[in-house]
């Protein structure tokens, strides 16, 4: 029951998300070298997704955007207690992921923790190799984690636990994924239903058109 309440206002924030696209990021600048790779409505609007942060790597460093948005980069917001959304969604990047680097195209999958009280550096590390070896977990403080979720817009709020089950609460997020350009910043974001191989295809276009 639990889970299902948690899927449920996760998917109602999604749809938030994607209205507040809609609403807030139509219009701007006419001239947009990604059009043809995009199939949401952010032309125009990008600035106003994405920015500076300062997190903590799975390694114990702490890193800022500028380090780990050094290629192509895939970023998604999760936690690594949850039960079934976060691990199928940074496993379908993954999958994108090596689709790409088929092609010749590296593309760097990061996960950023949204629960840092539980997701330490260890347990990321943990975590994110078990998806993909180049994969990068990136936690920090509570107020670094809020920053850059605020950065990039996405929603997240943790549920109270249950008496006597203090560890075991689960965490309502959206569950976009964010590709971000060196140079660029945010360029698309990702839903769920998008395929692995949508994905590539369409990270492959901005990745060519960047270049």
């Amino acid at each position: 029951m639990i889970r299902t309440v948690a899927i449920a206002a996760a998917a109602i924030a999604v749809a938030g998300l994607g209205a507040m696209y809609v609403v807030g990021l139509g219009g701007g600048d006419s001239e947009d070298r990604f059009a043809q790779c995009r199939a949401s409505n952010v032309a125009g609007g990008t600035a106003q997704i994405g920015g500076p942060f300062e997190l903590v790597s799975e390694t114990g460093e702490t890193v800022t955007d500028k380090d780990v948005i050094d290629k192509p980069t895939l970023i998604y917001f999760g936690y690594t207690f949850c039960p079934d959304i976060c691990p199928l969604d940074a496993a379908r990047n993954a999958a994108a992921v090596d689709l790409l680097e088929e092609r010749g195209h590296m593309v760097k999958p990061v996960f950023i923790s949204i629960d840092p009280k539980r997701d330490t550096p260890e347990v990321m590390a943990e975590f994110t190799d078990y998806l993909h070896p180049r994969m990068l977990g990136l936690t920090g403080s509570e107020e670094q984690v809020r920053a850059a979720s605020k950065a990039y817009r996405t929603y997240y709020q943790a549920q109270e636990p249950e008496d006597g089950a203090e560890e075991f609460y689960l965490v309502d997020h959206s569950t976009m994924s964010y590709l971000s350009l060196p140079g660029h910043g945010f360029v698309e974001f990702f839903r769920r239903d998008v395929t692995p191989e949508q994905m590539a295809d369409r990270i492959a276009c901005f990745a060519d058109a960047a270049s």
